[in-house]
């Protein structure tokens, strides 16, 4: 059976022998220095490769977490993300680096398993997770295509090779070139004043109908949301609030139990590391609140120990679950990706990145 391979300029799905010649004739009338430059795109395409090392979890790491999940007290309600894959870093290759790459990958994982629509415009069409090498071209594909101008300025518009830090605004940029939607939530304390984001402006966007805003328009929102309406919440609970009404979207149900639900995993930057969120758990206290555990992956710990604690349901919770008491930092931010797949004037507009911001 031939191989596809899905054309980086007009996204039409061709034979990948085909591939070269096709992307080529989209640029017959250009000088030799662009026709040089979307070959080289072609060959990155066919060349790319995945990753050698981590290999992603051999077994459902997901289904192993649901297992444990299941095992929780009574009174307990855990929303999680479908199938991710766990990659970890490694040693004298991109650890003290390379976390927000192998986060990517994280979510690159969920996208070619969940979203069909996704596979066939994903790095080509390749419908694999690509290695940090190949990751960092496409990347710089992303910059020279217009995304994130201010982004590819602080590096220069050079990534590939480099043992360089990326954040959020590198992980919208790359998946906005694809035509997904990925958007940024920030986070800060009203003190800090400033957003660790390189690039985006603070503004308040559609994502607000998840908070709970003393300011809040409940005119603006659905019926769905308007229970959130009205609440002032402080401190890092903020941010658990956003991350819960994500992952349940209009679904706040109080049935105990593992919901897996079709959203996303959450890219969870913070200074000096970032990490992925899978979903979030809720527990009801006698007193009627509900206390929080955010659940993670984190690219730090390796996945075979991952594996193993999930497998044996022991010493898995210090490893996924992670409360409101360990949020240190004065600034977060978030990336999450809503479905479809952008075209048209909405692709121009996703090159310029924005945020949602809260502050504490």
């Amino acid at each position: 059976m031939s191989m596809m391979s899905c054309c980086p300029f007009c996204s039409q799905q061709v034979l990948s022998i085909d591939l070269q010649r096709h992307a080529n004739s989209h640029f017959e009338d250009q000088d030799d220095d662009q026709q040089h430059h979307h070959v080289q795109l072609v060959d990155h395409i066919q060349s790319q490769t995945l990753p050698c090392s981590p290999q992603p979890s051999s077994t459902n790491l997901m289904s192993l977490l649901k297992n444990c999940l299941d095992t929780e007290p009574a009174a307990t309600t855990s929303f999680l993300s479908g199938h991710v894959d766990h990659f970890h870093s490694i040693d004298f290759e991109d650890v003290g680096w390379g976390c927000g790459w192998r986060n990517i990958q994280m979510l690159t994982s969920h996208l070619l398993f969940q979203r069909p629509e996704a596979k066939p415009l994903l790095f080509g069409g390749s419908g694999f997770v690509p290695d940090i090498p190949s990751l960092q071209t496409w990347l710089e594909v992303a910059w020279n295509k217009g995304f994130d101008a201010p982004g590819a300025n602080h590096f220069n518009r050079k990534i590939s090779g480099k043992r360089a830090w990326i954040g959020t605004t590198e992980c919208a940029a790359l998946f906005r070139s694809f035509g997904l939607r990925a958007c940024i939530v920030d986070f800060t304390t009203s003190s800090t004043g400033t957003s660790s984001s390189k690039s985006t402006p603070k503004l308040v966007g559609p994502m607000d109908r998840y908070l709970n805003r003393p300011h809040h328009d409940a005119s603006s929102s659905n019926s769905n949301n308007n229970k959130c309406v009205g609440e002032i919440v402080k401190g890092h609970q903020l941010l658990f609030n956003w991350v819960r009404s994500y992952f349940s979207d209009s679904n706040m149900t109080t049935k105990s139990g593992v919901i897996v639900t079709q959203k996303a995993p959450l890219y969870f930057q913070h200074d000096g590391h970032s990490r992925t969120i899978v979903g979030i758990q809720l527990k009801r206290l006698p007193n009627g609140t509900d206390q929080h555990n955010l659940l993670i992956l984190d690219p730090a710990h390796k996945t075979q120990v991952l594996e193993s604690c999930l497998s044996k349901k022991f010493g898995w919770q210090r490893y996924i679950k992670r409360g409101v008491h360990t949020l240190k930092k004065t600034e977060y931010q978030l990336c999450y990706i809503d479905p479809g797949i952008a075209t048209g004037a909405e692709m121009q507009k996703l090159k310029t990145l924005d945020s949602t911001h809260f502050e504490f």
